[in-house]
């Protein structure tokens, strides 16, 4: 799934970013996130403070001496909370002399977010023997634009810039939208600037020979006065809740120094985009786009973690089932028992624009919501969350049947209700990425080949904790289980093709196309041995693999392009979705040549893989090529790298029996060690240790003194 939400092609307008966003910078807290350049300047595209689905700051640019300074360094601190940028100066004039070399000045800026606002701190270090007076200009600017606007979203009219606030020390910038919020973006200095306006903040710094300077200045929604105390405050609050985030489950320690860092960057990188709600941790799904909740998006980055923190998994299973549709809406693909595709705080989506502020056209994430249910309850014996939630499930179970009923074959279908909402509503939800062999696009209802997969995966999760609840349906939901795994060996298997078609269209005809999207029918485990062999063999072959991962076509498909978003690119989630699915058939090797691929992509990629990437063929000497406009960091991308490693390691966790199951191990190339500390059993904890010894991986269990005893089984 992409996590993206579609606007109608009548209304789009040129695409926004001005700027690959791989080259951004961001930082994230809570529903804030800023997304800025190396010298943490804003200059409109996709930049900007962002709070709430709304741009709260589209301009903001440092000037000294007029002009820009040269950056000598700029990066965010590998915990994500900090991002500081080096500057020096260009040549200054020197007080009664005529100028001042370039590189004696060091200007660092310093920011971090916290309590929905934007703390900075600026500092000049005169690293020379004379005196010297340094111009210092910020130029600000808040354009008020809904998320949507900024990714190009025409609007046929706006709500109303209302008349700045000037202060001696701050100025207020507010926006009356047509939801009738006020939104303010208040801008606050430590001292008073020379000069003050609605856009540019002036200061004549005198700086003694290896003198110094410091302005702390804030951004929030509210004025504050900013200071060195707060400042320290905040960032040390900030700081210990972001570690707090990354120290929840267990720990993994790999012999590998390149393979570590991908491990860390990925488990920053969850930390920094996982929000705490009340219902619990949410991760939210991506940067600059999708910085929210989404349901597909959630639960596949819970079940790639869930062996390592189900803590994860809890948040999104109560975050859902709180949020489960229970009326009828075309507009917003809602029926009662749907669970939620994505949410929206603009104001766009508040005066129903766009569906979004609540919107449930995911035609997958009802069933994932189902199977994640389960996983979780045999991950953890949960009794008392599955009890909670319960009434949910069974909701989107009758919702399930429900749709399948009016389908010939009892698959699980969609069809979009308003021109407003997305077109495909499976993961892979751009316009034009279902379709036939002959480049026809479809008309709906659609089935798409996975969720049936899904819907299959949550009849037997269904099953299993009715019957671990005592309830007496579980025979009801085994048989509907058989049924689904029946319809779809019937109706998509492609004998000619030796694999599965991509959907099946309103007039009941298979669209004949190969696609990674059986990789995920293989995840759920419906299809049989000889036939999840066959579809294993080809995600394997030169056709799907790259070099850097599984593409989601064959170059052979009518619309494959190795650029295009969904039709031939390579998604880091797909492809850990389909490793899995082969491991669970007993496929090893492929497996980790999968994860190794991706982790020599990570390695291009500063360690932290793209949403997607470009699925041109690998060749020597070249790098993966990176899709411009691809969320970074991403969840379910940064995930991947969990989901992976489990299935190389074969391992299982089972709560319930209090048993981690460990079938024919592999470790990823050149890592000869790899140690996960503190992995939850029940109310026991394990430490395994893997180690290669020649051809062989050696594992030893070892339980936490003075916990219960933990049974261990080995299938080497």
């Amino acid at each position: 799934m992409n996590m993206s939400t579609e606007v109608p092609a009548t209304e789009q307008a040129e695409p926004a970013p001005e700027r690959a966003v791989q080259h951004a910078f961001v930082l994230k807290e809570g529903d804030t996130y800023f997304v800025m350049d190396g010298h943490g300047d804003v200059g409109g595209g996709v930049d900007g403070l962002f709070h709430d689905d709304t741009r709260m700051l589209s301009t903001f640019v440092l000037r000294l001496g007029g002009a820009r300074p040269p950056l000598l360094s700029s990066g965010v601190s590998h915990d994500n909370v900090f991002f500081i940028a080096n500057l020096t100066n260009r040549p200054l004039p020197v007080l009664g002399s005529t100028s001042m070399p370039q590189g004696v000045i060091h200007l660092e800026r310093k920011r971090f977010l916290w309590g929905a606002r934007l703390f900075e701190r600026i500092r000049l270090v005169n690293y020379g023997d004379q005196p010297a007076q340094a111009p210092l200009t910020l130029q600000f600017g808040a354009d008020f634009r809904d998320m949507f606007e900024v990714r190009g979203q025409r609007r046929a009219r706006r709500g109303e810039i209302g008349p700045p606030e000037v202060g001696a020390q701050g100025v207020v910038l507010r926006y009356q939208g047509l939801d009738t919020v006020t939104r303010l973006a208040c801008i606050d200095f430590s001292e008073a600037p020379q000069r003050l306006d609605a856009g540019t903040a002036a200061f004549a710094v005198p700086l003694a020979a290896r003198g110094h300077w410091t302005l702390y200045l804030e951004v929030g929604t509210a004025p504050a006065r900013p200071g060195a105390q707060r400042f320290r405050e905040a960032g040390v609050l900030a700081r210990w809740h972001m570690r707090q985030r990354q120290r929840r489950g267990s720990r993994l320690h790999a012999s590998g120094r390149l393979f570590q860092a991908w491990l860390d960057r990925s488990r920053a990188d969850l930390a920094l985009l996982t929000t705490d709600l009340p219902t619990g941790p949410y991760p939210y799904a991506g940067i600059p786009w999708f910085s929210t909740p989404f349901g597909r998006d959630a639960i596949v980055t819970a079940f790639q973690t869930l062996w390592i923190d189900p803590r994860l998994a809890q948040g999104v299973l109560e975050f859902l089932a709180a949020r489960q549709a229970h009326q009828t809406s075309s507009f917003r693909d809602a029926e009662p028992g749907k669970i939620m595709h994505e949410t929206r705080k603009g104001e766009m989506a508040a005066v129903d624009e766009l569906p979004f502020g609540q919107y449930y056209g995911g035609v997958d994430t009802t069933p994932l919501f189902v199977a994640l249910a389960g996983a979780y309850a045999r991950r953890t014996g949960d009794r008392a969350t599955i009890d909670r939630i319960w009434p949910a499930l069974g909701a989107a179970c009758e919702w399930m049947e429900r749709n399948m009923a009016r389908h010939p074959d009892g698959l699980l279908a969609y069809q979009r209700g308003e021109a407003s909402g997305l077109v495909n509503q499976g993961w892979k939800d751009s316009h034009d990425s279902i379709f036939h062999a002959d480049g026809r696009t479809p008309e709906g209802p659609i089935a798409l080949v996975e969720v049936q997969g899904y819907a299959y995966a949550a009849f037997l999760a269904m099953s299993a904790m009715a019957e671990w609840r005592g309830d007496a349906g579980a025979g009801r939901w085994r048989q509907r289980a058989a049924a689904m795994r029946l319809a779809v060996e019937s109706r998509f298997w492609l004998d000619d093709l030796g694999f599965y078609a991509l959907a099946i269209d309103g007039a009941n005809q298979p669209c004949r196309v190969r696609a990674s999207n059986a990789g995920h029918l293989l995840f759920a485990g419906l299809p049989s041995a000889e036939r999840a062999q066959a579809v294993g063999r080809q995600l394997l072959s030169s056709a799907f693999a790259s070099g850097w991962g599984v593409r989601t076509l064959p170059a052979e498909a009518v619309r494959f392009n190795p650029m295009s978003y969904h039709n031939g690119s390579v998604w880091p989630h797909d492809a850990a979705l389909c490793a899995a699915g082969l491991a669970r058939y007993g496929e090893r090797d492929g497996v980790v040549r999968i994860l190794d691929n991706l982790f020599e992509s990570a390695t291009h990629f500063g360690m932290r893989l793209p949403e997607l990437f470009c699925g041109f063929d690998r060749e020597p000497g070249q790098s993966p090529v990176a899709y411009p406009v691809a969320c970074l960091p991403q969840a379910w991308a940064a995930g991947s790298v969990f989901m992976l490693l489990q299935a190389c390691l074969g391992l299982q966790v089972d709560g319930i029996r209090r048993e981690v199951k460990i079938v024919q191990p592999r470790l990823p190339a050149d890592i000869d060690q790899l140690h996960v500390q503190r992995l939850q059993v029940g109310h026991a904890r394990v430490d395994l240790h893997f180690q290669r010894l020649e051809e062989r991986i050696v594992v030893v269990a070892q339980t936490a003194p003075g916990t219960p005893g933990v049974q261990v089984n080995l299938q080497l």
